[in-house]
């Protein structure tokens, strides 16, 4: 899922076209009565907001004498946005995130909102400047925020400010509303050598100019369709329309060329001295009497790892903030018992290694945080950091945030990803590593024993055994309540659910097990009674009937079902003809369906097998993936039918 650098170039090529057909925006305040008429969007006609341009210019100096960076980058953003109708009215809440350092700030900030009164007239409603505030996220981060005021249907709302300072690195084109114009213009000396480079498959535009010797060139795209929100996708991000920005060197005529691109050896020595990360490390935690006590009754390094890990995951509390820094220190978090995911996990290396373990920190990008850039090195990629410990000759990823994910399991959120294990360059001990489990899988066991009562009514006992990643997901329910999970099952209508009980949440190395009585009405047609016997797998709707698909399905990890039901006929009643005995396997052979069954001597037995071998299936392949589901739903949901003798 990565490009290198020389791909990248060549899609730059193929992407880009001078086109000098895209007029400027008007100044801000300049709203035309036409937008504020328009009632839908022309290329996305169920959108409840559409932007109509965002667009911003980076204006990029050079000051040799800088303490820091010998480049400065100013720039300035303008956005205007359409509100259609209520689902829209969630774009008028602005967050815009910058780094907390002096030498950045965010200054000239302006924002309105306009509507048409019952004569036609355009007002204007300003965002006041004492509803406008700076929240701090962390001691590197903050937002400022604020929020439109009376935006209502149609309304447009426009804002415009500068970033002064800071790094304007990546320029999203497409939003997840549609957007009607998005251009970026780079605007710097011809001493700076600056790469552009966009993520597109649809048309980009281009044009460029010289000011004052300065390089001057704009990108645009019109009429993106927004990012939908689909079943089964990672991050949104990853899928739009984007460019990135990167500062390559400076090259002064009659002088060396200097580089300025940053190398992940030099990103990993900046963390290892950083006071927030590495240091960190150094640092000697308190020991617990409790966790002393623990340590000496454990002799070899599996079960240290798994008591440490337990320890700090069940004593310390997240307060939901991810990240990679201990930015209050780890003795601070270890004290409170409360911190970033960041001190958590800082304070759970430094435990491992206390206790002689061959740990290493490892920085990694969660599902929703997004794919990470191997070609661009910068630590801003990652947003979380876990242990890397390795015992003989396995492997083992540890999150001490996550409650119920054991230790013999890689955490869900970074599976099918890359991490980055961090340690001293010269020691040829860091790089890369793949992050997958061949091992673990959403496992899922369904037995169903029942009997028809001969008036319309499917009677029996259900036990459901989750296992791996299955079993977590069900975990993540039960936190809820065990009514919550109970209701989980109920995925048809007319299903009723009694004697409801969970084993096996407590130990991690246990099966989750669901056991219940259950009862469903059975539907008739005449003489015929018909039933199906998909039930409580959770497999009951498919989530794959949009026509179209724009982002990959990406399932988290292999999946593995099986429901095995036996069915007793009453007394004086005889199955009809049964369903065909199946075999279905989709193009790439990675999705395998099995349907079998047979009756005799009153009793019908329907057994299913589901099998996926592979988490993943590309946008481009949809179709022929929606075309499997479509068939295997069809199966699943077929019916079986009896009859009196």
């Amino acid at each position: 899922m990565k490009k290198s650098f020389l791909h990248l170039i060549l899609l730059l090529a193929c992407c880009s076209g001078d086109a000098q057909t895209v007029k400027s925006v008007s100044g801000f305040g300049k709203v035309e009565k036409a937008e504020l008429e328009m009632n839908t969007c022309s290329f996305e006609k169920n959108a409840g907001a559409m932007v109509i341009f965002d667009e911003a210019e980076s204006f990029f100096r050079i000051d040799l004498n800088a303490l820091i960076s010998p480049v400065f980058q100013q720039t300035e953003y303008h956005v205007r946005i359409k509100i259609f109708n209520k689902s829209g009215f969630g774009q008028a809440n602005i967050r815009i995130r910058y780094r907390n350092d002096k030498t950045i700030s965010i200054k000239n900030l302006n924002a309105q909102t306009y509507n048409l009164d019952a004569g036609g007239n355009i007002v204007v409603t300003k965002v006041a400047k004492n509803t406008i505030y700076d929240k701090e996220i962390s001691k590197r981060y903050s937002e400022k925020i604020f929020a439109f005021p009376d935006v209502k249907d149609g309304s447009v709302i426009e804002y415009k400010y500068i970033l002064d300072g800071g790094s304007a690195d990546r320029w999203l084109f497409q939003h997840t509303i549609p957007v009607q114009l998005s251009r970026f213009i780079i605007n710097f000396p011809s001493e700076l050598v600056v790469a552009a480079i966009p993520h597109c498959s649809l048309p980009l535009m281009k044009g460029s100019d010289q000011k004052s010797g300065d390089n001057y060139t704009w990108y645009a795209m019109k009429n993106l369709p927004a990012i939908p929100d689909e079943p089964f996708m990672a991050n949104p991000e990853d899928y739009m329309q984007r460019m990135e920005i990167i500062l390559t060197a400076l090259d002064f005529p009659g002088q060396k060329r200097v580089s300025l691109l940053r190398t992940w050896p030099g990103i990993i020595k900046e963390l290892i001295d950083d006071e927030d990360f590495g240091r960190q490390l150094k640092k000697d935690i308190p020991r617990t009497a409790d966790l002393d006590n623990m340590l000496e009754k454990v002799t070899s390094p599996l079960n240290k790892m798994k008591t440490i890990h337990k320890y700090v995951r069940d004593n310390m509390e997240w307060n939901g903030r991810e990240s990679i820094w201990a930015l209050d220190g780890v003795k601070s978090a270890w004290k409170n018992k409360k911190g970033t995911s960041g001190e958590i996990n800082l304070i759970m290396i430094n435990l491992l290694k206390d206790a002689g373990l061959n740990v290493k920190p490892l920085l990694v990008s969660t599902r929703e945080n997004g794919i990470i850039n191997t070609g661009v090195p910068g630590y801003d990629q990652f947003n979380k950091v876990m242990a890397y410990v390795q015992v003989d000759d396995n492997f083992y990823i540890l999150d001490a945030t996550e409650k119920i994910t054991p230790s013999f399991i890689k955490p869900l959120t970074i599976m099918a990803s890359e991490g980055l294990l961090i340690n001293k360059p010269e020691n040829l001990d860091w790089g890369w590593t793949t992050l997958w489990d061949d091992h673990h899988k959403f496992s899922k066991e369904v037995l169903i024993n029942a009997e028809l009562d001969g008036k319309d009514k499917l009677k029996g006992f259900a036990k459901i055994t989750s296992a791996d990643y299955d079993k977590l997901a069900m975990l993540e329910i039960f936190k809820k309540g065990i009514k919550e999970l109970q209701q989980y099952n109920v995925t048809e209508d007319g299903v009723v659910i009694d004697s409801f009980e969970v084993t096996g949440d407590a130990v991690d190395t246990l099966p989750l097990v669901q056991t219940f009585n259950f009862s469903e009405k059975v539907n008739s047609s005449g003489e015929y009674h018909y039933f199906s016997t998909n039930l409580f797998a959770g497999l009951s709707k498919n989530p794959f009937i949009a026509d179209k698909r724009s982002t990959d399905i990406y399932f988290g990890a292999n999946q593995d079902y099986s429901v095995n039901s036996n069915i007793f006929l009453p007394e004086g009643y005889t199955m009809d003809a049964l369903p065909r005995n199946v075999k279905m396997i989709n193009l790439d052979s990675s999705i395998i369906f099995k349907r079998y069954s047979s009756y005799n001597d009153g009793i019908l037995n329907v057994q299913y097998s589901l099998k996926f071998l592979n988490p993943f299936f590309p946008a481009d392949g949809y179709d022929d993936l929606k075309e499997f589901y479509k068939k295997l739903y069809e199966m699943l949901n077929e019916k079986y039918v009896y009859k009196k003798k």
